[in-house]
């Protein structure tokens, strides 16, 4: 398939630049794959779709502060540092991206807080915008990150969501069920579910299994190539455990429903599958670009947020829900007037 294909137009006022008041209560549209119908519901009506021994997969990534603003040496220019992860804890070193870029070289200084009281040296250029940066810090590594952290700000996309950060960021940019530190953006389907919505799932006797892919800048990254089949993803580091590959093989063995809560969950499982369409246990990392037409091994559901245009986001769900049923349902998205976007409505795609 091709890029332009994927390309519609999203006026400004349907992003939704804040989450709904509850997690639970953002709208969600259900699409039947099969049938081509479409339904209009409350997020909170998810669990009415699915029974005992279904299992919905999440992803446990836990986002952590990527965003610090510093000063650059001697002519104290404002410069932003995004994080992207550690290199080596004992070094100090971290893989960042700097804007503006051109005026960060190998040997400059940065320095961060009020009292610059955090230092970093640029050791190495990597791309147009990466550096490798060595934070100058005496002290444990667990005392350096906790200060780290205090300089950074929630990693919210500007690229989407234009307005500052808040202070209710910190806590709506992560899932309730966050763990595992590693990702600069929130893996977005699971921020709609709530405690309350995953008690009542619970006592319904859906299953729950956690995988881990630490969401990274790539699916922010524009795609440059009209052939799609040319284009690079940028590596994730994901982490399916035995726990999960029980509870799924178990589910899929036994005919039950596999929900795959957001695109990483899917491209986590679909990057550590084996022949015979069961998931392996995995620890690594994945580059796996899915687009139309694509068959899919793992999960018979998906739940998804309503994308950017030429997203590789989107890609994934055309490819699960079919790419003109998709295509159609967006159009009516916007008809109805559901919200797009990181803090925007749901869609949950259904074999039947």
């Amino acid at each position: 398939m091709k890029l332009s294909q994927f390309k519609f137009k999203l006026p400004e006022d349907k992003i939704a630049l804040h989450p709904t008041k509850y997690r639970d209560e953002s709208r969600l549209m259900v699409l039947h794959r099969r049938t081509g119908e479409i339904e209009h519901k409350m997020f909170k009506d998810v669990l009415d779709y699915f029974d005992d021994k279904d299992v919905f997969i999440f992803n446990d990534t836990k986002v952590f502060p990527a965003r610090l603003y510093g000063n650059k040496e001697k002519t104290g220019a404002r410069i932003e540092v995004f994080l992207l992860r550690e290199l080596n804890e004992e070094l100090r070193l971290w893989d960042v991206l700097v804007d503006p870029a051109r005026k960060i070289r190998i040997g400059n200084k940065l320095y961060f807080g009020e009292d610059d009281s955090m230092v970093a040296e640029v050791i190495d250029n990597t791309t147009s915008r990466g550096r490798t940066l060595r934070f100058l810090y005496d002290g444990p590594h667990d005392e350096f990150k906790k200060a780290l952290y205090a300089l950074g700000e929630t990693p919210l996309p500007h690229s989407i969501i234009h307005r500052p950060v808040e202070p209710e960021d910190a806590e709506r940019f992560q899932s309730i069920f966050a763990k595992h530190e590693g990702a600069v953006t929130a893996p977005t389907a699971g921020l709609h579910f709530s405690r309350e919505l995953m008690k009542r799932m619970e006592i319904k006797g859906i299953d729950f299994a956690y995988v881990t892919l630490h969401a990274g800048l790539g699916n922010f990254r524009d795609i440059d190539v009209e052939d799609l089949t040319k284009h690079k993803m940028d590596s994730e580091q994901i982490a399916v455990t035995r726990e999960a590959v029980q509870a799924v093989n178990n589910a899929k063995d036994t005919g039950r429903n596999v929900c795959a809560v957001g695109t990483t969950v899917m491209r986590a499982i679909e990057s550590t599958v084996s022949t015979d369409g069961h998931l392996k246990e995995f620890a690594g990392w994945t580059n796996k670009f899915i687009f139309p037409p694509y068959e899919f091994t793992v999960a018979n559901s998906l739940i998804s947020n309503f994308h950017m245009p030429l997203s590789t986001l989107l890609m994934i769900v055309a490819a699960f829900g079919g790419y003109d049923q998709v295509m159609d349902a967006y159009n009516l998205a916007l008809k109805e007037d559901y919200r797009f976007g990181t803090y925007g409505d749901a869609m949950l795609i259904l074999d039947k």
